[in-house]
């Protein structure tokens, strides 16, 4: 992937805090809630799409011998 593509990461406020609410349906950690609250924020969604993109894409492991 070029430099020129490569998405530049949400900053959040220092000390912001994530509002989440787990699951009623069955056990859910405060870990799961939260990663899938943030998932919701579209800046989120975004970063953390553009670096699987970059993840699956990249040839580096295929060249070890």
């Amino acid at each position: 992937m070029k430099p020129e593509k490569v998405t530049k990461s949400p900053v959040f406020p220092l000390g912001h805090r994530w509002q989440f609410e787990k699951r009623k349906d069955g056990y859910e950690s405060d870990v799961t809630a939260m990663v899938r609250r943030m998932l919701e924020d579209d800046a989120i969604q975004e970063d953390q799409r553009a670096a699987w993109e970059r993840w699956r894409n990249d040839p580096t492991p295929l060249n070890k011998p």
